[in-house]
């Protein structure tokens, strides 16, 4: 899991950063480090829904039936673990960028919430990411699945700003959740005025992850006491 986020910054600072340029005399690494943050979430939240799915069909939580146990635990205990990968695999990330020329200005408080809200993103995707485990019957078709998780990140600010985009594109990217997340993330690493960013991800963050929570939830009992 550590080796995709620092493949996505290898890529965008070598491959694309030379030949994309960013108003106001920001470097492209500086621009693109926000949006990769929010990518190493969703890769990270993933990794939950084939978890739950190879339970389900390899006949774990037969095992699990007998116990004693608050039956969403399983699920809590998935999302638990890739909040901890997404956490490790953003110190790898941040390090690889301080090596290929990232320069944030973010204080310790900045440094705290950006990281704070990639994580939050991380456990809101993971439950959603858990609720697709659950409605897929293999590995295989959940895998497919996830890739629902990554198609709105590629409209929105994480790696262009949304002003290049077309009218109706742009329209949609300036007001989905995850540019508000990366525009926020991106102005606290750069020390910039976040405006509505942060509150507004937190607002669609923590009501996906209520939501995909319960959903998840009782999928879960219901497919497991089936």
């Amino acid at each position: 899991m550590t080796v995709q986020p620092v493949v996505l910054v290898l890529l965008f600072r070598f491959f694309l950063g030379g030949a994309i340029r960013i108003g106001g005399g920001e470097s492209y690494i500086n621009f693109v480090m926000g949006g990769i943050f929010i990518e190493t979430a969703a890769l990270s939240a993933a990794t939950t829904g084939t978890s739950v799915a190879a339970d389900m069909t390899l006949g774990v939580i037969d095992r699990f039936r007998s116990l004693p146990m608050f039956k969403s635990s399983v699920l809590i205990g998935h999302v638990v673990a890739d909040v901890v990968r997404s956490a490790v695999a953003i110190v790898v990330m941040i390090l690889v960028g301080f090596a290929v020329g990232f320069r944030p200005s973010a204080g310790v408080t900045g440094w705290a919430a950006a990281i704070g809200l990639t994580l939050l993103v991380t456990f809101s995707l993971a439950w959603a990411s858990a609720v697709i485990g659950l409605l897929g019957r293999s590995v295989e078709v959940v895998q497919q699945l996830g890739l629902v998780l990554f198609l709105p990140i590629l409209a929105s600010s994480a790696f262009v700003p949304t002003s290049t985009l077309p009218g109706p594109l742009r329209a949609f990217a300036d007001d989905q959740p995850f540019t508000q997340a990366i525009d926020g993330v991106r102005a606290l690493l750069l020390h910039q005025d976040t405006g509505d960013h942060v509150w507004l991800a937190l607002v669609w963050f923590i009501g996906i992850a209520a939501l995909a929570f319960a959903v998840a939830s009782y999928l879960f009992q219901r497919r497991a006491t089936s």
